[in-house]
């Protein structure tokens, strides 16, 4: 037996067959956005009234890309708590500077436009998990 999806348009736009694994087409709510300029930098993160975790990478960095999905996820746990702000230092290596970002990947919490917290390097998941709860729960108090 297969159940079909129907957008709002009424449009089929997957197919499930029954004896397959259930999947939710519902996205989760998660605060990851990559940052566009200094001035959208100043706008979401400096001035935002809840924290932010800013990961600084670049393309070409292998643990950035072994850090993202794991921070991504986490953040994604906290049902919008605290947002991920990307920053590539390659294209802003302004804001890398100004936060003296010497080596990738490097995560960094900010609230009220200030540095609350810094963790250098990849790191495993629960390091990154308790670092993100931590972050959270200062910003409550």
């Amino acid at each position: 037996m297969q159940r079909q999806i129907v957008n709002v348009l009424g449009n089929v736009t997957r197919q499930v067959r029954s004896n397959q694994r259930a999947f939710s087409v519902t996205p989760k709510k998660r605060e990851i956005f990559k940052v566009q300029s200094s001035e959208d930098f100043d706008k979401k993160v400096k001035n935002s009234q809840e924290p932010v975790i800013v990961d600084f990478f670049a393309t070409w960095c292998n643990p950035c890309k072994l850090l993202t999905p794991r921070i991504e996820t986490i953040v994604g746990e906290q049902a919008g708590s605290i947002k991920l702000a990307k920053v590539d230092i390659d294209e802003h290596s302004e804001l890398a500077l100004d936060y003296d970002v010497g080596a990738v990947p490097v995560l960094m919490v900010m609230q009220n436009g200030k540095e609350v917290q810094r963790m250098v390097g990849l790191q495993d998941e629960d390091k990154i998990r308790a670092w993100v709860a931590t972050a959270v729960k200062n910003a409550k108090q």
